[in-house]
């Protein structure tokens, strides 16, 4: 027998990252970021395209094994942050690309059951993407490297992204850089992260990527409007507050014979003290942020887009109708004067509230009168009553029906009713509608 060939360690890893055994697989992803780090390490070192797709097959099907959702979003956090295991940015981009393009060719093999694991990864795998850029500074070279990436491997018309992957990423874009980002960053850098969405959305041919990025990412920053401006009103007011006690502070320090209010160092008290802000800052940090914007900037610039002569016609009108709410906003106009609490709770449910509030204003406009709505309210007067049964029973309401008696019945007036007097005036009450149908054609002569 000939030599055996030795496989490359690439090949190897792949192999083993798809085993069939669990502890197989995490030795494997072990083993392959210290790959990574080593190899990146080195100015000669750094994978080829041909080897990251081998790796990238092999953390697919990596996750494609994996069973159970706790062990699911474990081995996802850990596949993602294998991006911060390169040394160099080059390698980091790379490592992103090749992770659109497996997910671009494996989509339609997919079967159901296992697409929510590989949309928490697509998940993960963005959010670790805008970490590199937060960590670098949010630098604009950088960021319009990524940006690139991400249009030209999902977003971009020739692009080979299935559709379930371009939803996907319009979807979680705006929430994922809400993440990593909504404390630092300024509403000029936010019109720079959106504004391939902008192009995309004058330039597509395609309806449902239109309706996906004017639904996704522009009505999005519109309803989250009353949020940002609260948010921005509070940071407002938390900054003259800081203003005013370090003013009180010093006022404080400069009078003589006044106690420093903080304790002695190495006191229990002091101690505690850091404690106690961790708490405060991290009660911060759970609380519900949103983007700014700079709503008068992202009208000019999506009208810019959208009033070219070779934005198609439906991409221009369905874009126009943002532009207006934009401008609104630039203005201080909401489109819903009254948000209810449950839209500032959740931002994503707000809408549907709203739509119930002018569902309910709509009826009561249908109704004329004085009482309008306290008839809307009321289900037991007696007009309303007849009107149902006679509806129910489809007769004319000009002609009189009998109703039995009793306290709670409800029937014709009583003028129209016969008194009963023995059988002969009940036999007669029944042949009385004949005589009146006789007669009405002689009166008509």
């Amino acid at each position: 027998m000939g030599p055996r060939v030795q496989l490359p360690p690439e090949i190897q890893l792949a192999q083993r990252l798809a085993g069939n055994e669990q502890v197989t697989r995490d030795r494997a992803v072990r083993k392959l970021r210290k790959y990574i780090v080593a190899r990146t390490q080195r100015a000669e070192g750094g994978f080829t395209h041909d080897e990251l797709l081998k790796v990238w097959k092999g953390l697919f099907y990596c996750m494609w094994m994996q069973d159970k959702p706790l062990l699911q979003e474990e081995l996802g956090r850990t596949i993602s942050q294998l991006v911060h295991a390169f040394q160099t940015t080059e390698a980091q981009h790379l490592f992103l690309q090749t992770f659109w393009q497996t997910m671009n060719r494996e989509w339609p093999g997919i079967d159901r059951l296992r697409l929510d694991k590989f949309y928490m990864l697509m998940r993960m795998v963005l959010r670790e993407a805008l970490t590199v850029l937060q960590t670098q500074g949010w630098d604009e070279r950088q960021t319009e490297r990524m940006l690139e990436l991400l249009t030209t491997e999902i977003l971009h018309p020739d692009s080979e992204a299935p559709n379930g992957v371009k939803s996907h990423f319009i979807e979680i874009f705006l929430e994922e850089l809400t993440k990593v980002g909504a404390h630092e960053l300024t509403a000029d850098q936010n019109l720079r992260l959106i504004g391939p969405f902008c192009t995309i959305a004058a330039q597509t041919q395609d309806s449902l990527v239109l309706h996906n990025i004017a639904q996704g990412i522009f009505e999005t920053i519109v309803e989250q409007a009353p949020l940002a401006i609260e948010e921005l009103m509070n940071e407002l007011e938390e900054e003259e507050l800081s203003e005013e006690e370090e003013l009180s502070e010093e006022e404080e320090a400069q009078e003589p014979g006044v106690l420093s209010r903080e304790p002695p160092k190495g006191s229990v008290c002091r101690a505690q003290r850091p404690l106690d802000q961790q708490e405060g800052e991290d009660d911060e940090d759970s609380t519900s942020t949103v983007l700014q914007f700079d709503y008068k900037a992202v009208a000019d610039r999506l009208f810019e887009m959208a009033s070219r002569q070779d934005t198609p016609p439906q991409n221009r009108k369905r874009l126009y109708k943002v532009i207006r709410k934009l401008q609104a906003l630039a203005e201080g106009l909401f489109p819903e004067p009254d948000i209810p609490e449950e839209a500032y709770r959740n931002p994503r449910g707000g809408r549907r509230v709203r739509m119930k509030k002018r569902l309910s204003g709509s009826q009561l406009q249908d109704k004329t009168g004085r009482h309008a709505k306290e008839d809307l309210h009321s289900e037991s007067s007696p007009g309303s009553t007849r009107r149902r049964r006679r509806q129910r029973a489809g007769s004319d309401p000009s002609v009189p029906r009998e109703r039995p008696g009793g306290h709670g019945g409800r029937g014709a007036p009583r003028r129209q009713r016969r008194p009963r007097v023995g059988a002969k005036a009940k036999m007669a009450g029944c042949q009385e509608p004949k005589a009146k149908r006789k007669r009405t054609p002689e009166g008509q002569k």
